[in-house]
């Protein structure tokens, strides 16, 4: 066995060791309604509650809503609506600074859903602050289709959560201790020679799983959102631009598993960053 089918070893034991369940979704162009899973379009708001607003009475607008009952994951709300609402303008809601202020996003739950709210309605009370057309991501109304997956670690995540070159090394030298590295620059190849999923194998639409960045984690060490709340990824192509963060950059939403089950969405970290 050379040293890249004993690499291809070592990345096939990490990917089973540290598989998780998650929920990942495809983006449909289907009519949808305002009680649907949905990125863009026309969120649901109930009788007499007001479209959230910033602290300077700028009205944001749907990034995507989840009915949870399409969501099949143990920690995840089983009924309601979660949304992720930002402002329409050039960082796409985000507090750079202080990445848990829930100013220029706002995470809402609703734990009961009024059926006898109609489109109608909510559109007589939007109006979102529009800054520039071409800064929201969504670019357009898109169902979200879930399907019930697995994701794993990928050894070259850039996260302060999970030191995955060190895990491979770990793990190489325990399968062949008369071949030890001391890192991945050890060997005389790249990973993506013997994976070529290896650099985006955690991007992509989900919640749950391990998230993908383009730049880097934005949670410190020991920081407690330890839960891929949602992850929307660049998706264009085929003619047809469906989400596009900057330069094709990707967007994470994280949360305290425990804050989580108890349904507490008032300390959820919102980031997203480009190439």
């Amino acid at each position: 066995m050379d040293m890249k089918e004993k690499a291809k070893s070592v990345l096939d034991k990490i990917a089973n060791d540290t598989r998780i369940p998650i929920c990942s979704f495809k983006l449909l162009k289907e009519k949808t309604s305002v009680f649907d899973s949905k990125a863009g379009g026309l969120g649901y708001v109930p009788h007499n509650v007001d479209v959230p607003k910033d602290h300077k009475n700028r009205q944001l607008q749907l990034l995507a809503q989840i009915n949870c009952s399409d969501v099949e994951l143990e920690d995840f709300p089983k009924s309601g609506i979660l949304q992720f609402w930002i402002l329409n303008n050039d960082i796409c809601g985000a507090d750079f600074d202080n990445n848990t202020n829930q100013d220029t996003f706002r995470i809402v739950y609703y734990s009961d859903i009024d059926k006898s709210v109609t489109s109608e309605e909510i559109e007589n009370k939007s109006n979102p602050y529009v800054e520039d057309d071409y800064c929201f991501p969504v670019y357009g109304d898109y169902k979200l289709a879930f399907e019930k997956s697995n994701d794993s670690l990928s050894v070259l995540s850039d996260s302060n959560f999970y030191d995955g070159e060190s895990l491979f090394v770990l793990e190489f030298n325990k399968m062949y201790p008369d071949e030890k590295i001391e890192s991945i620059d050890d060997l005389d190849f790249d990973l993506d020679e013997v994976d070529d999923q290896i650099y985006d194998q955690n991007s992509g639409h989900k919640i749950g799983g391990y998230p993908y960045f383009t730049q880097f984690d934005p949670r410190s060490e020991g920081d407690s959102h330890d839960f891929l709340l949602f992850q929307l990824d660049s998706d264009y192509g085929d003619g047809e631009d469906k989400v596009l963060w900057g330069d094709s950059g990707i967007c994470n939403f994280f949360i305290n598993s425990e804050k989580l089950k108890a349904l507490d969405f008032s300390d959820v970290i919102y980031n997203w960053d480009c190439c």
